[in-house]
């Protein structure tokens, strides 16, 4: 891969050691997590994206010193105002570049159990509602190319790994 031009103002090792600093930093998946989470009626939480428009399962990327266990509980109260009460199980990993068009990421599906009303999200701006749908009511497709975790999930297969 070339070097940027940018970097061919600087002298040859400095910006060799830039190069190699921001290839590694900028140029790694992004850790997420998302959730199938139901109430005690089985219905399925979804939220509304503000960025796209589209129905998506709660969750997002680990904020910096976080673990995929403070995460979880964490995005789903701040987008949908509903408490986790409950992790089932893992349903799969998901890794596909082409999934998310802001970045690679890496996610992990989890499914739990959450209780409280879908009052909404905390900040309106990355998400417009949250709302409980039984499967039938389900809407499609899912944003962030997600319908497949979903559909794994509700099959109960043995983890996926992609």
């Amino acid at each position: 891969m070339p070097r940027p031009r940018f970097l061919s103002a600087l002298p040859t090792h400095l910006s060799g050691l830039l190069h190699e600093i921001s290839r590694h930093l900028l140029r790694r998946p992004v850790v997420g997590i998302c959730a199938v989470a139901r109430n005690a009626r089985g219905e399925i939480l979804l939220v509304r994206r503000g960025d796209t428009g589209a129905w998506a399962l709660p969750g997002g990327t680990l904020e910096w010193g976080e673990t995929l266990a403070t995460a979880l509980p964490r995005e789903i109260e701040e987008e949908t105002g509903a408490r986790m009460v409950r992790l089932e199980r893992v349903s799969g990993v998901y890794s596909r570049p082409d999934r998310d068009f802001r970045f690679h990421a890496v996610t992990t599906c989890v499914v739990c159990t959450v209780e409280g009303e879908a009052s909404g999200p905390g900040n309106p701006l990355e998400i417009r509602e949250a709302r409980y749908f039984t499967e039938a009511e389900l809407p499609r497709p899912l944003s962030m190319g997600t319908d497949d975790m979903l559909a794994d999930a509700l099959a109960g297969k043995p983890c996926v790994l992609e």
